[in-house]
């Protein structure tokens, strides 16, 4: 089956033609499902603080005896963090005229 062909187009990048910071998020999720950890982290550099962040977000709802918020407000920043300097890296070459 080829996920590829259904995923969600940036609307960012329709509009503008630029990509957003979340720009290959689907296509990082669907290389961690193929195995490929480095392709992964290629396409979408904060893949992992983000799958952590939404794992601690799950935990956060279905455990109430724990306190997850300083957890995610960290992982929060960090991902926001890597979201932007991997950004601004991508998008360099644009910017250097």
């Amino acid at each position: 089956m080829d996920l590829e062909k259904y995923m969600l187009p940036c609307g960012n990048k329709i509009l503008f033609g630029i990509d957003c910071l979340g720009c290959g998020t689907q296509r990082a999720l669907l290389q961690i499902v193929k195995g490929n950890f480095t392709e992964a982290f290629y396409q979408f550099p904060a893949i992992y603080t983000t799958i952590l962040f939404f794992g601690f977000l799950a935990l956060h709802f279905l455990d109430k005896g724990r306190d997850y918020q300083r957890i995610l407000i960290g992982l929060a920043i960090t991902n926001a963090a890597i979201m932007i300097v991997s950004y601004f890296i991508k998008m360099s070459p644009y910017l250097n005229p």
